[in-house]
């Protein structure tokens, strides 16, 4: 078995097409399919099915997996320690990160990891699912490093160190009623039509939560990946939103009402950095992670 057959591999098992999988590896397809025919003849068995309208894992496919993934991970260390010895350090770092989230400088530090390491390439995954898809890639090895909100019971097999915590405020426009209160209960809420994040996104988790615990049943009436999005469809007067409060002071138009959630307490969002655990750090993401203090923003 050879790395290059499980680097052929994992490529098809990502991209479940033999024909962006050759593409993403910059060979030919008949190369890719090769490469997979003589793996599943060396093992014995059918690592995909392949029909004329989809590719998928069989379950064969599905077990080899995580550990094609940690022996190409096994070997990428090995070539980072004769690397490091060599004061050269070489690799790719898979980042994931939440598209309007700030709390880290995410441009200006990957700027200065090419600045430092020209030679390490980065991979970065904008979230489409939130932090539970962050997660889950990270779990599965499709990531290296993800900035995410993780939930107080973090998942088994990632190491989570908090970067920062920030206040959720509640915010409605100028012209909602609601504006003329200066507190407001859960339970006013109720009936209010909310802006929120889509789940799996850590802010939504916290407010569903919140509103779980106190027994109320809020509605949402839109879902926006944005934060800027999402205020502004608040100043419109579309919905009332928890945002985190650096937003509210670069959004005008928008008036914030105390809310204690059942605990007493202001709700707060979490910015987390996650790695596996059951992974060794290449040192390439090493260098990442020994910049990533000096581009947190202080909120």
């Amino acid at each position: 078995m050879e790395l290059r057959q499980l680097e052929h591999f994992i490529a098809v098992a990502e991209e479940l097409s033999f024909t962006r999988a050759a593409r993403r590896l910059h060979v030919v397809q008949s190369g890719v399919s090769a490469a997979i025919r003589s793996l599943e003849r060396e093992l014995g068995c059918a690592l995909f099915e392949r029909t004329s309208q989809q590719v998928r894992l069989t379950g064969a496919g599905a077990a080899l997996l995580p550990e094609a993934r940690a022996t190409l991970h096994a070997a990428q260390a090995a070539q980072d320690a004769v690397r490091a010895a060599q004061d050269t350090l070489r690799g790719t770092v898979n980042v994931g990160a939440m598209a309007s989230v700030e709390v880290v400088d995410l441009p200006a530090l990957l700027g200065q990891l090419h600045a430092r390491h020209p030679a390490i390439d980065v991979r970065l995954r904008l979230a489409t699912t939130g932090s539970a898809g962050l997660a889950h890639a990270l779990l599965g090895g499709d990531l290296d490093v993800a900035f995410l909100s993780l939930p107080e019971h973090k998942p088994a097999g990632i190491d989570a160190r908090e970067l920062a915590t920030v206040p959720l405020v509640l915010v409605v426009s100028a012209a909602h009623p609601l504006a003329q209160r200066g507190a407001v209960a859960l339970a006013d809420l109720a009936r209010e039509p909310f802006v929120d994040f889509p789940p799996g996104y850590g802010n939504r988790e916290v407010v569903d939560r919140a509103f779980a615990a106190a027994g109320i049943v809020r509605r949402v009436a839109l879902e926006v990946p944005d934060i800027d999005m999402g205020a502004a469809l608040v100043r419109h007067g579309l919905g009332i939103a928890f945002l985190p409060a650096f937003v509210v002071a670069r959004t005008p138009g928008l008036h914030v009402l105390d809310v204690l959630d059942v605990h007493g307490t202001m709700l707060r969002w979490s910015m987390h950095l996650g790695t596996s655990s059951t992974r060794r750090p290449s040192s390439a993401l090493r260098a990442l992670l020994d910049l990533v203090d000096l581009h947190v923003i202080a909120l």
